[in-house]
């Protein structure tokens, strides 16, 4: 009780602390005592004002205020900024408080790096006049310390323990006291929260909350890199009963207040080894000579009512994650393999995006509704893509006229401003066992872009319907939103492609998308290809969700929400709710809309970080018996401390450190994007082909190093 009654205290003197120094900030010129602070906080009780008094004594200590007059305190320096942000810390321990506040991150020196741990939220000054081109800062305090878990290998020793964290951001190892290890052995993986960190220490302590196993399982390995990224890898028990509880077999009553769609012809293309079905295809012709085309969506929302167990853990997750061996859901099995699961030859409930369509691509009506379908084939995408090439096979009238269309849709979408990127997937091929044995990359194919063109048009049509600003009431909704590309990088990205021989001019915003669309048709066979693509991709905006409608800008959509996947993104599933209303004459109510926005782009990029990591591990799994092999390849990517190689056999990225390379000194040329030897002025840039050899193989750092050999 009484570390308790402790703990209470700390925090509220905490929040004591962050209140008085908001007001200096505010009234950065003016001085005040301990009792017109208390005045201002409405502060009576005489240990409270007490208190006041010795938090401006210690803020005076720090060199935040200073004594003005006997009693007065003033903030140091008048025309000081002060800002609040995320720490990130950089490879080498530099780091950078990223601030909404701040037009540029602010970088902390390493000598000023002291008990920091990345991702913790800090309140920083802004330190002007340094002559440096990068804004400094120094850090005034730690305002939340990162609660997030750490996941690493224990090293225990005779007298203590550390964890060494996976994190290369995680520039210090946590101590551990023997009897908080769980019954931890030295080498195992493990997930350690921080609880303590005193002021005298050099490192923080912790304990250990879970042991994962040895390291050389790769199951273990997925598991860590999941808990890394804060993503949970099982459900928690209440939330699997309440997903038990639903039932598969569907209510007469419910079937009645939907239309019926079981009498017209569907179906769903999808991956080989898709077990989730969001999504299907509904194809009728119309005596018109048109097409009704129904793109019929799980109705996840019928399922995962509002407040539920259900849906507090799919908020929580934000959405399925895909790593190389394993898929995390965001529901339950049950329902995102079974119930929701659009599967053949299973009646199902679905919310629907229904377009009469001419055979130009001309949208001639569009209807919204609850529906009920049974899909009558699955094919998988190369099913498809046979029937489309062969122009033979099962349903192969109706696949080719709605193939025919999506072309056209495409065509209209890219003529707009649309981006056309070709994305190629690295894909393992794993045994039995569970461990790599070949690497492809998968191209996509006409029957990939078929089902792509009708989603972004759902999508597309969706985000209109709710979003068109002739409504008298703003109803308010996530959109999917993509920025306008940043002037400087594209900038980059000319000078980048003029080293082979591309002029690329632009006017305006809009002409970079065309602009960009030309070069890629242009150099479309050219072996440089994905480079120049992904090199496009990154002088990009990241599209996030966010419910100010700024438009998206790659697909060149002024309105664009996602309807297509509520089984693994929760966006969706906010998007059908927000669609229900509208369409029943309700205006939506859910509080706090942005602060979801925000949380599931932030659960997105986590995703998307852990799935990075698990093909980084898969490609060093594959490669760590060819050390000292040769391959040829080509420079993906450079910086100030190595060279980023893809080989062209196995698809696997590598680097070779400037420090290997032993011929020259070498250094980072910014302004000519290229590696450069001091002597003999040999340089490598983005592009160039190269030979390189094996040379280190790290399963835990998930790194492979290369040698260049010319």
């Amino acid at each position: 009780m009484r570390k308790k009654n402790k703990n209470k205290k700390e925090k509220f003197s905490k929040k004591l602390h962050n209140e008085i120094l908001a007001i200096y900030t505010d009234n950065s010129s003016a001085s005040y005592d301990y009792k017109q602070i208390a005045g201002f906080l409405e502060i009576t009780d005489k240990a409270l004002r007490k208190l006041v008094f010795e938090i401006l004594l210690d803020l005076a200590s720090q060199g935040i205020l200073k004594e003005t007059e006997r009693g007065k305190f003033k903030l140091i320096g008048a025309n000081q900024k002060f800002i609040t942000g995320k720490i990130d810390i950089a490879k080498r321990g530099v780091g950078y408080v990223i601030s909404d506040e701040l037009e540029t991150d602010l970088v902390i020196p390493l000598h000023s790096m002291d008990r920091l741990i990345h991702g913790d939220k800090v309140r920083a000054e802004v330190l002007h006049g340094r002559g440096r081109k990068k804004v400094e800062g120094r850090i005034i305090e730690v305002v939340d310390r990162a609660s997030r878990r750490f996941v690493g290998t224990l090293d225990i020793q005779k007298k203590h323990a550390f964890l060494v964290s996976d994190d290369p951001k995680m520039n210090t190892d946590i101590f551990i006291p023997h009897e908080k290890l769980k019954k931890g052995k030295s080498g195992e993986k493990v997930i350690v929260k921080i609880t303590d960190w005193p002021r005298n220490a050099k490192n923080p302590f912790g304990e250990v909350v879970e042991v994962l196993g040895s390291m050389d399982s790769n199951d273990v390995q997925m598991r860590a890199i999941l808990a890394g990224n804060g993503i949970n890898f099982t459900f928690p028990d209440a939330v699997v009963e309440e997903s038990n509880q639903i039932s598969v077999i569907l209510e007469e009553e419910e079937i009645k207040t939907r239309t019926d769609f079981r009498d017209i012809l569907t179906f769903t293309i999808d991956p080989i080894d898709a077990k989730d079905f969001d999504d299907a295809l509904s194809y009728e012709k119309l005596g018109n000579g048109n097409i009704r085309l129904g793109v019929h969506i799980a109705d996840v929302a019928h399922y995962v009512k509002v407040g539920s167990l259900l849906d507090q853990e799919a908020k929580e997750r934000g959405n399925s994650v895909y790593l190389v061996d394993r898929v995390v859901p965001m529901l339950p099995e049950h329902l995102s393999n079974g119930v929701c699961s659009l599967r053949p030859n299973e009646d199902k409930f679905t919310f629907s995006a229904v377009f009469e369509l001419t055979m130009k691509g001309e949208v001639v009506n569009e209807w919204f509704g609850k529906t009920v379908i049974c899909s009558n084939r699955r094919f998988t995408y190369e099913e498809a893509q046979e029937v489309i090439e062969t122009q033979k096979g099962d349903l192969a009238t109706e696949l080719l006229e709605v193939d025919g269309i999506a072309k056209i849709l495409r065509k209209q979408r890219l003529d707009l401003g649309g981006l056309e990127i070709v994305s190629s997937e690295i894909r393992f091929e794993l045994n039995e066992a569970g461990f790599p044995i070949s690497v492809h990359k998968k191209l996509i194919k006409d029957s990939n872009k078929l089902i792509e063109e009708y989603m972004l048009l759902a999508n597309r049509s969706v985000g209109k319907f709710i979003g068109d600003t002739k409504r008298k009431i703003l109803i308010p909704l996530i959109y999917r939103i993509h920025d306008k590309p940043d002037r400087e990088k594209v900038e980059q990205f000319r000078v980048f492609v003029s080293k082979f021989g591309k002029d690329f001019t632009f006017k305006n915003d809009k002409d970079i998308a065309i602009k960009m669309n030309q070069l890629f048709e242009e150099m479309k066979e050219d072996g440089n290809f994905n480079m120049i693509q992904h090199m496009a991709i990154k002088s990009m905006a990241k599209a996030v969700y966010d419910t100010e409608n700024i438009g998206h800008y790659g697909l060149g959509f002024q309105y664009y929400a996602h309807f297509t996947s509520p089984i693994r993104r929760y966006a969706d599933l906010m998007v059908h709710r927000i669609l229900f209303d509208v369409l029943n004459k309700k205006h939506p109510k859910y509080p706090h809309l942005q602060d979801t926005a925000l949380h599931i782009s932030i659960t997105e990029r986590k995703a998307v970080e852990a799935e990075r990591a698990s093909k980084k591990y898969f490609q060093a799994q594959y490669l760590k018996d060819k050390i000292g092999e040769r391959f040829d390849g080509f420079v993906t990517g450079i910086t100030e401390w190595g060279i980023y190689v893809e080989m062209y056999e196995n698809f696997c990225e590598g680097m070779v450190m400037l420090k290997s390379m032993d011929d020259d000194r070498y250094y980072f040329d910014e302004k000519e994007y290229a590696i450069i030897g001091q002597r003999t002025g040999k340089s490598y840039t983005v592009g160039d082909k190269v030979t390189v050899e094996i040379s280190r193989v790290s399963l835990i750092k998930k790194q492979i190093d290369l040698e260049l050999i010319y």
